[in-house]
């Protein structure tokens, strides 16, 4: 028995100097990994079309891990992101569609629309920062009490049913695809990776950003208004799941009700896969980015392969634990 705990402590102890010397490449080749595997399993894996296909359907899971991503940095926890991204979605599609019956031209419609839902997303999200940091109740439980209303709002709103009689204009400009490889929502989102990766490392709210997740103590001590940066956080995390449905709205050209149901476990799954510490403090965009590639090569990938709907969730589940476990082996190994 001692001699098996000896081995066993000794092949903990070469993992963990493993993930040190690779620190947060590992990722990048476990995607690279996946894209060999899958592509020999079903070549047309590696065909453009599904290069199309693939990068559009991790557009949704990359826009949410990138609103998670900056909570979760300051040691937070953004639970109402999928619903948030549906209340905005069926707010965004209401007033569009209310706006072309009323005689509004698109161009018009359009914008009063969009301008909606992100309101929407924003209001969701200021609440929550609100609840976090006045009525000091835990992200957790805020958010995920936030996932329920907004859940209900939805169906309220809705009715229960979906938004159709959109324009079709809507779906052109949402499934444009340019120079036949990137698509529009793609274009979008990579834009929005951008920004957040210069707000987060170039500017001061990037530096409050790491230390609020660092030592909230010790920021406090800094001078930095953690209460409002905090807010500010949880506006920008409602901010972009409003655009993420906005812009599914403009790629199936309806708003459902359903949209969002669950999809805040995959955005979770890509921020703790890139390596963004559940602890707050370490992290980074590109890993997100990385992450939500996993996941997206991942179901597009088993879904090839003729994989179960169901062994789809279970592996997403699983990479969330190996990735855990990696980034506690890191850790320790930076201790």
């Amino acid at each position: 028995m001692a001699t098996k705990q000896v081995q066993q402590d000794g092949l903990r102890t070469r993992i963990r100097l493993f993930t040190a010397d690779i620190g947060d490449f590992w990722i990048f080749g476990v995607l690279l990994f996946l894209i060999l595997i899958f592509t020999l399993i079903n070549p047309v894996f590696f065909s453009l079309a599904n290069w199309v296909n693939t990068s559009t359907f991790m557009t949704d899971t990359l826009l949410l891990g990138l609103a998670e991503t900056v909570v979760i940095l300051t040691a937070g926890i953004d639970l109402s992101v999928g619903a948030n991204m549906g209340f905005s979605s069926i707010v965004f599609a209401l007033i569009l569609q209310y706006g072309m019956e009323s005689g509004m031209s698109l161009w018009l419609s359009l914008p009063l629309g969009i301008a909606g839902g992100l309101a929407t997303g924003v209001l969701v999200g200021l609440v929550n920062g609100f609840i976090i940091t006045r009525w000091r109740i835990t992200p957790f439980i805020a958010t995920l009490g936030m996932l329920g209303v907004c859940t209900g709002l939805t169906f309220i709103v809705s009715q229960g049913t979906s938004v159709t009689n959109l324009p079709d204009q809507i779906g052109i400009i949402g499934n444009q695809v340019y120079f036949d490889v990137i698509g529009f929502s793609v274009l979008v989102t990579m834009l929005t990776v951008g920004v957040i990766y210069l707000l987060l490392t170039k500017t001061r709210f990037g530096r409050h950003t790491y230390a609020i997740g660092s030592n909230i103590e010790s920021a406090k001590r800094a001078g930095i208004n953690v209460n409002r940066h905090l807010t500010k956080i949880y506006v920008l995390s409602g901010f972009l799941s409003a655009l993420a449905g906005i812009i599914i709205v403009m790629r199936f050209v309806n708003g459902s009700p359903l949209t969002g149901s669950h999809t805040e476990l995959n955005a979770i799954a890509a921020v703790v896969i890139g390596g963004t510490s559940l602890f707050g403090g370490r992290g980074s965009i590109w890993g997100t980015v990385i992450g939500a590639g996993i996941i997206a090569v991942m179901l597009t990938g088993l879904v090839l392969a003729h994989v179960q709907v169901y062994w789809q969730i279970v592996s997403v589940g699983a990479i969330i634990v190996l990735a855990v476990y990696m980034d506690q082996l890191r850790g320790k190994s930076g201790r």
